[in-house]
């Protein structure tokens, strides 16, 4: 992508200097990522071919839930309110299990990260972290041969040494660069509150959620932090000679820096100190035991905060279609259970394997999981509630993270290889494509790998909904290119009900497009064929999909798929 210039932010009364880069998105248009490349020219996935397809077909759907574990949900959306799934077995605020699953007043789902007393959880600390400080007094300057050690403390400490060097190896920042940093991020963080606060005014000012410089041109500020704004709206777009650059772009840029930054705080901090036990001290459970599962609350939002990454992905799967609101939803006929189990941080195994085993049991048929870390010390809890959901016919779809790694190499949990080597026959992994007219046909932070990423699916600029009731924003990721896989799945479940999730998995596969042209290795720059970074060598297509599944004759719930087994050794 290109860069804005660098600018030099004078802010408030002129003391306050902090240096931005700002990145200049190409366009694309909103709901690209359902359009057809024939008819439109940019590679969505052929979303209304597909519903043209099961009309002409006369075929009635049927609804199909699906679970989204993630921050958490805005239940209150315009977009959204009509798809929610509601426990039907629960009276909603009596404060009584009603349908004795041993979850009290789960209306739309579950919080697995939140206190009995209401308290919740919202900021947590990375996984690598916590496993490097929990295991140091074992193993910190010891000698240590690998090939004596019990198999299970072989791989503990293979474990730890990887999360040292990732906690303490790579950092790089001195205690003096660390108070640097923070004095930085203060100075950052004032900034953003600042520029939010003039930007309110001019929204309002010109009744516009989103405008150019061109749009304030002729704009005379009421207040003096519009004005400021509108000053350095406009040194940015006389920088760049452009004058379609919106706010919008510059809020998002400033706050993805803000979050970047206290990223990296965060990281260097835990080199020298454990990190604060957040999520112990609200939730209370004892983690060490799955069967302690009836922790948490019941407020599946928390905040706007929170439930901006969850609201998105809700929208992608299912936003209510043709209501002449913000944004089409994938599949039309969807109940989205809310999974509140991902915090800003690392999530913690147990919530994510009683989040998948919640969503099973309460009637789910796709999963969809746009969340990903690089150690799983209590992996084998994950496993077993993949297996349960496997055993239940219940889809699982993964994003492969947004690291630029090859995720066939390099770790990447949750995963759908068992500790035993066995892979899970109910899980798709989604690569994050874009539009050669928005910076490549493949998206350059997208993970990747021949074995392990199963297909690509747009995940570029993608116009969905965040909270604030009527609220719709751009957002990239293989977050988002998973639930528009999820969202497919659920479509093709609810036309073809009988077909077994393993048929479903194969369905997506099969028909994914192979585009003609070579596309760049996300980690390397290379030309490569899309069959090199992903098993299916192509995008997505519900069109194709959908024409596929109507000629498969259904299997129930058999572990096979057409054409393949399954449960087999992953070899290398």
């Amino acid at each position: 992508m290109n860069c804005f210039a660098s600018r030099t932010l004078l802010i408030a009364a002129g003391s306050l200097l902090s240096v931005l880069a700002f990145s200049q998105k190409k366009e694309v248009p909103k709901g690209w990522h359902l359009m057809d490349l024939k008819d439109s020219g940019y590679y969505g996935i052929s979303m209304d071919k597909a519903y043209a397809f099961v009309e002409s077909k006369k075929l009635k759907s049927n609804p199909v839930i699906v679970a989204v574990l993630d921050s958490g949900v805005d239940t209150a959306h315009e977009d959204l309110r009509p798809i929610l799934w509601r426990n039907p077995g629960e009276i909603p605020g009596n404060g009584i299990d009603d349908d004795k699953n041993g979850y009290v007043d789960d209306v739309f789902g579950w919080n697995f990260l939140g206190g009995r007393d209401g308290t919740n959880v919202e900021k947590d600390s990375y996984e690598a972290a916590r496993v490097y400080h929990l295991l140091k007094s074992k193993w910190e300057d010891k000698t240590v041969d690998p090939k004596t050690l019990s198999a299970a403390d072989a791989k503990e400490y293979d474990m730890w040494s990887r999360a040292k060097k990732d906690v303490v190896g790579i950092t790089a920042a001195s205690p003096a660069d660390l108070d640097e940093m923070k004095k930085g991020f203060a100075q950052l963080s004032f900034v953003d509150s600042v520029l939010k606060i003039g930007d309110s005014v001019i929204r309002k000012d010109l009744k516009k959620e989103e405008y150019t410089c061109k749009d304030l041109t002729a704009y005379t500020p009421t207040v003096d932090l519009a004005g400021r704004v509108k000053m350095i709206m406009n040194s940015i777009c006389k920088d760049n000679n452009k004058d379609d650059i919106t706010n919008i772009d510059i809020l998002e840029d400033l706050e993805a820096q803000v979050g970047q930054l206290e990223s990296e705080i965060a990281k260097n901090d835990a080199a020298h100190a454990a990190p604060k036990d957040y999520r112990n001290s609200v939730v209370k459970d004892n983690y060490t035991d799955i069967n302690d599962k009836f922790y948490g609350n019941s407020n599946v939002m928390v905040s706007n905060k929170s439930a901006l990454h969850g609201t998105h992905v809700s929208g992608i799967i299912g936003a209510v279609r043709n209501n002449n609101l913000g944004m089409n939803g994938v599949a039309d006929n969807v109940r989205i259970m809310t999974v509140r189990v991902v915090p800003d941080g690392d999530e913690h195994d147990k919530d994510i394997a009683l989040g998948i085993r919640y969503a099973v049991d309460n009637g789910a048929k796709v999963i969809n999981m746009s969340f990903g870390k690089g150690f799983s010390p209590e992996k084998k809890w994950i496993d077993d509630a993949v297996k349960y959901a496997q055993s239940k016919g219940v889809l699982l779809v993964h994003a492969a993270g947004n690291s630029a790694q090859n995720v066939d190499t390099s770790w990447n949990f949750p995963t759908s290889v068992f500790t035993d080597g066995v892979k899970a026959s109910n899980w798709i992994t989604v690569g994050a494509s874009g539009d050669p007219k928005a910076g490549g046909l493949v998206a350059g932070f997208s993970n990747y790998g021949k074995k392990e990423v199963d297909v690509f699916a747009p995940g570029v600029q993608i116009y969905a909904t965040v909270p604030g009731g009527n609220t719709y924003q751009n957002l990239q990721g293989t977050s988002m290119a998973s639930p528009v896989v999820a969202g497919l799945a659920a479509f093709i479940m609810e036309y073809y009900p009988k077909l077994s999730v393993e048929q479903v998995k194969y369905v997506i596969e099969k028909s994914a497009q192979k585009p003609g042209a070579k596309v760049l290795d996300p980690g390397t720059g290379e030309e490569v064929r899309m069959s090199d970074i992903s098993s299916s060598g192509g995008l997505i297509n519900a069109f194709e999909a959908i024409k596929l599944a109507s000629t498969l004759k259904p299997e129930g719930n058999k572990t096979t798929k057409p054409g393949s087994k399954v449960n087999q050794k992953v070899k290398g």
